[in-house]
């Protein structure tokens, strides 16, 4: 690598970093001895990245980004744990990612595709699927496990052990404590499903048909016999969408927390 073209002079890069073809590293970064930067990817200035991290092909961090840095957790002493982030991510200006606990499975993920704007937060041992948008200041607590899709407002925080389903969509300024189902509508101070993500679906380009089929579960969901399990198992019984099939299979998983229920 020329490092006059492509890493700029004050620039720290130290001895045993990985750093691939066509990276760019501009002024006042730092890069530490255990970081992998994949092919194209993009500091562009005063950005940190420490840790065993490794960075996907043509992400693009902003800058005063931090990423790799030991987890906000007083548990943690120092054992050696990774953040790994995914393929053509988006990580702008102050984006804050943690890498993981022993406690809890020891790595960090993100994945591919993402948009992290301005301020928000990944913490230790959140597992973050493709596509995924966190807008301004929003914060994703340790262990969280946010699938392929999401959408989290500005100003959001979603409490640790918190699953977020598919395609589902948190609006600004709410508070999500509780597990979210697969294309859910979660909104006010305090999170609430409020319904389902029908313009995301729309977008997405799911069916006329299965959106129907999404629309009659949420009312079974909301307002059937038995606890909101029993309307689930029922849901997964008689459907025959793999929309609700997903949805269903959501609620019954394994989780480490109770659920949002239709309001």
């Amino acid at each position: 690598m020329n490092r006059s073209e492509y890493i700029h002079r004050t620039a720290i890069v130290e001895e045993g970093a990985k750093v691939g073809s066509s990276v760019k590293i501009g002024p006042f970064c730092f890069v530490g001895p255990n970081v992998v930067l994949k092919p194209g990817v993009i500091l562009k200035n005063n950005v940190t990245v420490v840790g065993d991290t490794i960075v996907g092909d043509d992400t693009t961090v902003f800058p005063y980004a931090t990423v790799g840095e030991i987890p906000q957790d007083l548990k943690f002493s120092g054992e050696e744990t990774r953040l790994v982030i995914g393929k053509r991510n988006q990580i702008r200006e102050g984006v804050t990612i943690n890498t993981g606990t022993s406690g809890g499975g020891g790595v960090t993920v993100v994945g591919n595709d993402c948009l992290l704007m301005t301020g928000s937060h990944v913490a230790h041992d959140a597992q973050i699927g493709n596509n995924v948008i966190m807008a301004n200041q929003s914060a994703v607590a340790g262990h969280c496990v946010i699938e392929d899709n999401v959408i989290i407002g500005g100003l959001s925080g979603v409490h640790q052990f918190v699953r977020i389903g598919r395609g589902a969509i948190i609006g600004a300024v709410t508070m999500v404590t509780n597990d979210v189902i697969p294309y859910g509508l979660v909104q006010a101070s305090r999170g609430e499903l409020e319904g389902l993500n029908y313009v995301g679906l729309k977008r997405a380009g799911v069916s006329r048909e299965d959106i129907l089929a999404l629309r009659a579960s949420y009312q079974i969901l909301k307002q059937g016999d038995g606890t909101f399990h029993d309307r689930a198992k029922k849901l997964l019984e008689e459907t025959n969408s793999t929309y609700v099939k997903e949805v269903a299979d959501f609620i019954l998983g394994s989780t480490d927390r109770s659920f949002l229920v239709p309001g």
